[in-house]
């Protein structure tokens, strides 16, 4: 198995599992609303979908799991902007992290299971 087996399922090497549109759409949301409702978003959809699918609660835990991480890193960066760098620290996580939202949405979508770099597992 591949590093996405721990915690979350390996989707690529598992032949019989196929995600349907309903999950794939779900999962897909777990990460764009992120852009509107922050962390907010994938709580809910982990909390409402857990037992229904595992798909989709990997997606939400996972969206979740790096939106936490990147909130902790803007307040790590407060302190900096008092000698200016935190202010280019903070648009370049900005900047990353729109990019990497971008880019596990497109894996939900094809039903594949993303892992967001440099994320603290605080759930799992």
């Amino acid at each position: 198995m591949s590093d996405l087996s721990s915690p979350l399922l390996d989707y690529e090497g598992d032949e019989e599992y196929n995600p349907t549109q309903d999950e794939k759409n779900v999962a897909m949301l777990s990460h764009v609303l992120t852009f509107f409702a922050g962390f907010i978003a994938p709580l809910v959809i982990y909390i409402i979908k857990k037992e229904e699918s595992d798909y989709v609660r990997d997606h939400a835990i996972e969206s979740l799991n790096f939106h936490i991480s990147i909130f902790i890193y803007i307040l790590a960066c407060i302190p900096l902007l008092f000698i200016i760098v935190g202010i280019f620290f903070m648009m370049a996580i900005g900047m990353i992290s729109f990019i990497l939202v971008i880019v596990a949405t497109v894996k939900a979508s094809e039903g594949k299971m993303y892992r967001y770099p440099m994320t603290i597992r605080i759930i799992k």
